[in-house]
């Protein structure tokens, strides 16, 4: 729409902006910071809590006067006299946002319907979904956090490389592995194991967690432990982990967070291929994150030693 110039409510632009930073069904978010700089010419200089309030003022007002514009449009288009449910109402007011995809967002709340609430609300990111590690999501919501404060780059950097270095030392095996639930078992099983054989023919096509699984139940067969521990079945919820170069040519495992031998444990902790469980769990979408800031990502502590 056109501004005039002569109206306090509107902002003075030369062409006309689009300040509508996402819309969703019945909810729509703008970017108010034009039209706050263009009432308050000092609004950089107010701390942010003050900032918060006038955001939220210049919203009510808004907000009446979009409502009486509704109350012209039920009228005068409709020929609704009385009472109707076109209404704008305003909800919260949002410091600052992380917009990925439609229904894929994250935005820092300081108030919400007239009551202070500093919280994190986040809406359909991976991190969220139950076949994310707890430990990589805790990061990764602790990562955005931060960001959506304004933590410095730089900072964060730091934090990623100390995090992945736990990762490769010192996280217990059980935190590392992709949750996930076995529904389809038995029709991915070609043939059991014959004869001096230790692994079942496993059919082409089988997820990555069924393969796991099917090898982790003939692991047990072979080492004996299927007397004394459950064998994984179908419908169980498991949780599974890449492997690096062992002897059983095995290029994933699963199991029992609850019910692990010792046997399952050690060969986890001596051939889980760590650096690819954080780089296919955490640092794609790192990736992806640090490409929507326009921010570049390196985890390698050693790069600015080889490279300007």
């Amino acid at each position: 729409m056109k501004h005039l110039e002569d109206t306090p409510w509107f902002i003075c632009d030369e062409e006309d902006v689009n300040y509508c930073a996402y819309v969703d069904t019945d909810s729509n978010y703008f970017n108010a910071e034009p039209l706050l700089k263009h009432l308050y010419p000092n609004f950089e200089e107010f701390p942010e809590e003050e900032k918060d309030d006038i955001l939220e003022k210049v919203a009510l007002k808004y907000q009446d006067v979009i409502n009486e514009e509704y109350d012209n449009l039920a009228r005068n288009c409709f020929n609704i006299q009385g009472t109707h449910r076109l209404e704008m109402k305003t909800e919260c007011v949002i410091r600052s946002a992380y917009f990925r995809a439609t229904r894929r967002y994250a935005q820092w709340i300081t108030k919400q319907e007239g009551i202070v609430k500093e919280t994190l609300d986040v809406k359909g990111l991976e991190y969220k979904k139950s076949n994310f590690p707890k430990v990589f999501g805790n990061f990764f919501k602790d990562v955005l956090e931060d960001v959506l404060k304004g933590t410095p780059q730089k900072e964060i950097d730091t934090r990623i490389l100390d995090f992945k270095q736990k990762i490769l030392h010192s996280m217990p095996i059980n935190e590392l592995g992709n949750p996930q639930g076995v529904k389809t078992l038995n029709k991915y099983i070609e043939r059991k194991p014959v004869g001096t054989e230790i692994f079942t023919v496993i059919r082409k096509g089988a997820p990555a967690a069924v393969r796991a699984t099917i090898k982790y139940n003939d692991l047990l067969k072979y080492w004996k432990l299927d007397k004394t521990y459950s064998q994984i079945v179908q419908g169980d919820k498991v949780k599974w982990i890449y492997l690096k170069k062992n002897p059983f040519q095995i290029e994933a495992l699963s199991y029992l967070d609850f019910d692990m031998p010792d046997k399952i444990k050690d060969f986890l902790d001596k051939f889980a291929d760590k650096e690819k469980v954080f780089d296919t769990i955490l640092l794609n979408k790192l990736e992806g994150f640090y490409e929507d800031l326009e921010w570049k990502l390196t985890t390698n502590p050693y790069v600015n030693q080889f490279f300007s």
